[in-house]
């Protein structure tokens, strides 16, 4: 029997045949864009660590390995960066490399490079099955990416609602004019951190909402959010997020034919990058015992804990965040300071016994 005839692409061709097949499949909606580009992104990368003129079928796990540690040891450019060039929070003054999340995403990436390659019949055998680096398990999330505690999240969202008073001039404007009310931010602003505080959507399905993906069935409002891998998701909006939708909807500063539902004060869609900002300014306005630093990703951990915390079905949790199994939902839940001692202070096994407890104190001794 012959040997399978492999064709010996170069690492550089095997890429390029790849990421066009990735993209083509964000017309049929498999893959969100944001997917897909996150998968060219690392591909690209790939080819650099690798080398490009290297054919593709003679790299070994051991090559794999070198190009995972690579990675590894590359400065995370989306770390904050301080006025004397370290890393925010870091007393090292060393470069931080990539995050576990990022390494993992990495090699979830290179992975499915090399099983299409194999189907392909570019390689003879897959070398991630005898790659040996992994990151590490997930450890502390750094603390603006954590969920916040209920005293936490009820200080920013009362925040939210009660905002402080707005700017007297227009950003960028030496007129000294007053804002009109279309070019208020503040309404909107307490719509982004509501929405991300109660229903956790992804901070690019936030920024992609249009305004017709908002709708009312039998008298509740619903959002349908367009997320991951071209899935839709219709979650309806507790009443206190409807109602500031509504406020919101009313002052929106977007003109005809524009569908985008966040919009800036000048009419343009709000980017990722913008939420960030929107949080900080509401923040400043709570409580500074009740403070702390979170990113959209935080408050997407936020809702998921809180939501299991309360005793939310998981797969209604699972529903609500877009996800399309329940295992996922372990990597957005955290601890909450004191759950562990409520859990065992009302243990199930025990409420029937401590009922009957307390129907005997109440008989009195004489009963």
């Amino acid at each position: 029997m012959l040997p399978v005839q492999v064709n010996r692409l170069t690492v550089q061709e095997a890429a390029d045949r790849y990421v066009e097949l990735v993209r083509a499949k964000t017309v049929t909606g498999a893959l969100s864009p944001a997917t897909a580009e996150v998968y060219a992104r690392d591909v690209a990368t790939f080819v650099r660590l690798a080398g490009p003129d290297r054919v593709l079928d003679d790299l070994t796990g051991e090559d794999v390995d070198a190009v995972l540690l690579a990675f590894a040891r590359k400065p995370d450019e989306r770390r904050k960066i301080n006025g004397r060039g370290e890393a925010a929070g870091k007393s090292t003054g060393k470069e931080p490399g990539q995050s576990a999340a990022s390494q993992a995403r990495f090699r979830r990436s290179v992975s499915a490079l090399f099983r299409h390659a194999t189907s392909a019949g570019w390689v003879h055998l897959d070398p991630m099955a005898a790659s040996s680096v992994r990151a590490r398990e997930r450890g502390g999330l750094r603390p603006e990416r954590r969920a916040l505690t209920r005293e936490q999240a009820e200080g920013l969202i009362e925040a939210a609602g009660s905002p402080g008073a707005p700017p007297a001039e227009a950003t960028g404007s030496g007129s000294g004019r007053r804002r009109r009310a279309d070019q208020r931010t503040e309404v909107r602003d307490a719509l982004v951190v509501l929405l991300l505080t109660t229903l956790g959507p992804r901070v690019s399905e936030l920024v992609r909402a249009n305004v017709e993906d908002f709708y009312t069935n039998d008298g509740v409002r619903y959002w349908r959010i367009f997320g991951k891998g071209g899935r839709t998701r219709d979650v309806p909006l507790p009443d206190p997020v409807a109602v500031a939708l509504d406020a919101y909807l009313a002052v929106r500063a977007g003109g005809d034919g524009e569908k985008a539902l966040l919009l800036s004060w000048r009419g343009r869609r709000l980017a990722r990058g913008d939420v960030q900002a929107v949080i900080d300014r509401v923040q400043r306005q709570v409580d500074p015992g009740r403070r702390r630093e979170v990113t959209p990703h935080g408050l997407r951990h936020t809702t998921a804990t809180h939501l299991l915390a309360d005793g939310t079905d998981m797969d209604a949790v699972r529903r609500v965040l877009g996800h399309s199994d329940l295992s996922t939902l372990g990597r957005y839940r955290d601890d909450l300071p004191g759950e562990l001692e409520v859990a065992m202070g009302s243990h199930p096994l025990l409420r029937r016994r401590r009922g009957q407890a307390v129907q005997d104190d109440q008989a009195g001794p004489d009963a």
